[in-house]
């Protein structure tokens, strides 16, 4: 029972986290082309939660920035939950930089290339086939 709860206030956080990073946050720090929380780990007694947070940019200090600014609005986002969200304790947040989004866009990229390579080996074997077939005649 008690996970079951813990799972439910995890993803009430995310949403409100979300949603505070999107439209409340103004730190021009935050500069990041994509903010996404992945997922919120809570603790059994609710009282700490590990937020993971994917950030895709190209430039890695963009990536750094939105971090410590992340970091630095800590307590804001601590406030706010507690006034969003009715719990016995405002849980202490932690953020991860989560590149699992980045990786896979990543291993997406690579295997639409061998895709590309492949199917370019198969025209050229075709095309092959076809000239000899001519020569013959």
């Amino acid at each position: 029972m008690q996970f079951e709860r813990a799972d439910r206030v995890a993803e009430e956080i995310k949403k409100e986290i979300s949603d505070i990073i999107q439209h409340e946050l103004k730190d021009p720090r935050i500069c990041a082309e994509l903010i996404s929380i992945v997922k919120v780990n809570m603790s059994k007694d609710l009282r700490y939660a590990k937020v993971f947070v994917s950030i895709f940019d190209k430039n890695k200090d963009n990536i750094t920035s939105t971090m410590k600014a992340l970091e630095n609005a800590k307590p804001y986002i601590r406030r706010e939950i507690s006034r969003r969200i009715n719990l016995r304790f405002s849980p202490e947040i932690s953020f991860e930089l989560d590149d699992s989004i980045e990786y896979g866009a990543r291993i997406s990229k690579i295997l639409n290339q061998l895709n590309i390579t492949k199917n370019e080996e198969e025209e050229e074997g075709k095309s092959l086939d076809e000239s000899e077939g001519e020569q013959e005649n």
